[in-house]
């Protein structure tokens, strides 16, 4: 059922740049003011590595006292993990990762609890069999680098690794995360920064100066589900000591109201999920992998690389999602048969909690950004119906 907000209908400016071939993305994304109540949000799209599509709307904020601006950005969540893969890929483009060997080998203290010959490909395609810690962590840990890669070293699989999927939610970006660690010698939001977001001129960043907290959007938070009310976020709270609660609140910081606008989240590398950008840097970078991984002369992966990475390693009931359907390359998702996005089912990329995206789709030359700070559970939990209108909207104008 679509809701209307006839507040934010009325005054809604769009803001930025829309080649008229891509009229109906633009009116699309005005759509999703009238029709879903967006307070503000961004999408961008480049074709061919060109910029086609960059506009912004509504408000940065709750109050809706501040608008949207060109510069503004926000909390991706686990879009996040996009980036956080393509780090490990140009490693391996560099020759310094070998995604088949054991991740002991960059990470010896990880060769404890049965997990000496659990390959690096296994963290990207979430099949390593670690998506939670057991023991209780406690509240400050996803802000403390060492205290949970060494748990995570120290933990035991939940399944025999390779065996089946999860997604690893928060730990996906500990554990990509400190392989790219061991290997470079930075923490893995300053290789992103030095290797990948700086050349190309991204605004993304994993881990936030402070200087940059006045553009930064505030995240509207998703509404928590009624008491007794059967959905699937209900469920996975229901029992603190499974694996599935463990994967989301263990450590509980993301469980505490505010902390996705709070100056230690912003500040901290999470690089399964606090990354902040704009639609614009996403429709950049992906629109770089759509271009065979360059753009502008700027090198990101070789297109051997990226066909690897495109490459299904994990397909069916998730083991963390409640056995939801998920699909993964390394470290991409990729499009689900049943809840497709691009029309031939060949795009790769990341969602985010809460409704932001960025894909790319080498076939049709696409590179595709959404962003916004209003989160919604998309009621078929896939397909968030505002990139919806959005992403068929770019398809038609092909």
């Amino acid at each position: 059922m679509r809701r209307r907000s006839p507040a934010i209908t009325t005054t809604v400016a769009i803001q930025g740049v829309c080649d008229p071939r891509f009229e109906s993305v633009k009116e699309a994304f005005a759509q999703n003011f009238a029709d879903y109540g967006e307070v503000g949000a961004a999408v961008a799209v480049t074709v061919g590595g060109r910029l086609v599509v960059d506009l912004w709307a509504g408000h940065a904020d709750a109050a809706l006292s501040r608008p949207w601006q060109q510069d503004t950005i926000v909390n991706v969540f686990s879009t996040t993990k996009g980036m956080t893969a393509i780090c490990a890929h140009r490693l391996a483009d560099q020759g310094l990762l070998d995604i088949d060997a054991p991740v002991a080998r960059y990470w010896p203290e990880f060769a404890q609890a049965g997990k000496e010959d659990i390959p690096v490909r296994y963290l990207l395609s979430h099949r390593a069999g670690l998506p939670a810690v057991r023991a209780l962590l406690p509240p400050g840990s996803a802000y403390d680098w060492e205290r949970m890669t060494s748990a995570l070293a120290a933990e035991e699989p939940w399944w025999q690794p390779g065996s089946k999927h999860g997604y690893h939610a928060l730990t996906f970006g500990y554990l990509v995360g400190e392989v790219v660690r061991r290997i470079s010698g930075k923490s893995l939001g300053t290789y992103f920064s030095d290797e990948v977001a700086g050349p190309l001129g991204l605004d993304f960043h994993i881990g936030l100066s402070e200087q940059d907290d006045a553009r930064v959007a505030e995240m509207l938070p998703m509404p928590l589900p009624e008491p007794g009310e059967d959905n699937l976020i209900a469920k996975a709270f229901s029992d603190p000591q499974s694996m599935t609660f463990k994967a989301f609140a263990n450590p509980p910081d993301l469980m505490v109201p505010g902390t996705v606008n709070s100056r230690q989240w912003r500040a901290a590398e999470i690089p399964a999920a606090n990354g902040h950008s704009d639609a614009r840097s996403l429709a950049r970078i992906y629109g770089a992998l759509a271009q065979g991984g360059e753009l502008d002369g700027v090198g990101v992966l070789s297109l051997g690389t990226i066909d690897r990475a495109r490459v299904e390693q994990s397909y069916g009931d998730d083991a963390v999602l409640l056995g939801l359907p998920s699909r993964f390359g390394l470290g991409f998702m990729l499009d689900l048969p049943e809840h497709s996005i691009a029309p031939h089912g060949d795009m790769f990329g990341h969602p985010g909690a809460g409704g932001s995206i960025g894909f790319a789709d080498p076939e049709a030359g696409i590179g595709f950004g959404y962003v916004m700070n209003k989160m919604i559970v998309p009621p078929d939990y896939f397909t968030d119906p505002r990139w919806r209108g959005l992403v068929d909207a770019t398809y038609a104008a092909l």
